[in-house]
């Protein structure tokens, strides 16, 4: 009799811990991963996670080319709190355990986010077949656990598509070239040749971002060569540099250029190498 009851009490508190666990996954037939950005500036790699939201993989162009996870809930967190990520095989992998790999902030009305290394951890478990799952007491009902998972059926071929657009992101961020200070040979509107690897860096990021609001080309001389010269010299480099610029495809109207001679100079005229600083054209790039 009291075995009896041992075994009962066993199955009631089993029924009772599988119904407090709401888990959210795509099944095999449902599991879509999708490239749903491939470009110079961008990568992305999505996949939904049904009645739940949608988890995303993004690099963008930089030196290192980080990437970054973000798991986006359809309803977000009302409390702080800390989410366990493990990688959990397959279910026609018996007697192999899941995997502890990092945890994850929760923040209130926030996304979950993860950096670099744990992303790409990520990455390598899908990779390997296993399914990475969060861990997290819900917010809005305190008996109730809360599993997330990332199915690793139909990754590769995505996540090959993901790795190749990564390899041809641009090696420098829109930061990089938003404000640039570029300088002039002597009596020249010719650019010294490290200004004039830095412009093309600036050309080939504005081909692929259609998002610039605005382009200002400020340019300025040293005060050799009399005042009225030097204006007009400046005005014809800002509008050189301009000319290039709409070449590329950026619209004329987002434009603005203005030479200002011998004004603002940033260092003395004196000196050979003041002068040189003084000769120089001054890009800022403005996205919405």
């Amino acid at each position: 009799m009291i075995r009896f009851s041992l075994i009962a009490l066993s199955v009631l508190l089993s029924a009772q811990a599988q119904a407090a666990m709401r888990s959210y996954e795509a099944s095999a037939q449902s599991s879509h991963w999708t490239l749903v950005e491939n470009s110079r500036l961008q990568c992305q790699l999505n996949h939904e996670v049904p009645y739940y939201g949608e988890a995303i993989f993004r690099a963008h162009a930089s030196k290192n080319k980080a990437l970054n996870f973000n798991l986006d809930m359809v309803v977000r967190p009302n409390n702080y709190d800390l989410a366990a990520l493990e990688a959990v095989p397959p279910s026609w992998r018996p007697g192999t355990h899941a995997k502890a790999l990092a945890s994850m902030e929760l923040l209130r009305q926030f996304d979950g986010e993860l950096g670099d290394s744990a992303a790409w951890e990520m990455l390598s478990e899908l990779e390997k077949g296993n399914h990475p799952t969060f861990y997290y007491q819900d917010w809005r009902n305190a008996r109730d656990q809360v599993s997330v998972g990332l199915s690793s059926v139909n990754f590769k071929q995505a996540y090959w598509a993901f790795l190749q657009c990564r390899d041809g992101l641009l090696p420098f961020s829109f930061e990089d070239i938003a404000f640039t200070v570029m300088n002039y040979k002597k009596n020249s509107s010719e650019l010294t040749k490290s200004s004039k690897k830095r412009l093309a860096q600036i050309g080939e990021y504005l081909k692929h971002d259609k998002e610039i609001e605005s382009v200002m080309i400020s340019a300025y001389t040293d005060s050799y060569g009399g005042r009225w010269n030097n204006l007009e010299l400046s005005k014809r480099r800002a509008a050189a540099i301009a000319e290039y610029i709409k070449e590329l495809g950026v619209d004329e109207g987002k434009l603005v250029t203005t030479g200002f001679g011998e004004k603002r100079h940033v260092a003395p005229n004196e000196t050979v190498i003041g002068r040189g600083k003084n000769r120089r054209v001054v890009i800022q790039i403005a996205k919405p």
